[in-house]
């Protein structure tokens, strides 16, 4: 593995650990380079995803995406950090598991909406004024209206 901070080649690996989730294996590296410490994750890849866009563009999935996405959501938010990780595994485990190399946009926005919705109520309504283009005060008030009603009704 390359170093991050010099980019020597040959890092030693110090300690590694499944992560809290059993999702992946932590990685403690070492650089004989510039002395430096940092950490990696190897991650279990069933398959290749592509995304195909709303427009009919093809991306590669890109799980670091999909955390940032997540953790703009939750912004100054009281949500674990773990948390938001299991999410993001979980996503991923059941994109890989549909079963499909190519997958719609909106199967991932509905999936993420679906777990905010159990992780946080606020990032919640932050994620869906963006996936939904909400463009007035009015398209809020009416989502809002549209989930306390779904929740009265559970």
């Amino acid at each position: 593995m390359r170093c991050p901070f010099c980019g020597h080649d040959d890092t030693q690996v110090k300690d590694s650990r499944p992560s809290d989730d059993n999702a992946a294996i932590r990685r403690r590296r070492h650089c004989p380079g510039c002395g430096m410490r940092f950490t990696t994750f190897e991650r279990v890849q069933l398959r290749e995803l592509t995304i195909i866009k709303r427009g009919g563009a093809r991306a590669p999935f890109d799980r670091d995406k999909l955390h940032r996405s997540i953790a703009i959501a939750v912004r100054k938010r009281p949500v674990d950090p773990d948390r938001i990780e299991r999410l993001v595994n979980g996503i991923q485990r059941r994109l890989e598991s549909m079963g499909e190399p190519e997958i719609q946009s909106h199967v991932v926005g509905e999936l993420v909406m679906e777990g905010l919705a159990s992780l946080d109520p606020v990032a919640y309504v932050r994620f869906a004024s963006v996936y939904r283009n909400f463009r007035e005060a009015k398209d809020f008030e009416d989502f809002i209206g549209k989930i306390g009603g779904e929740r009265n009704d559970g």
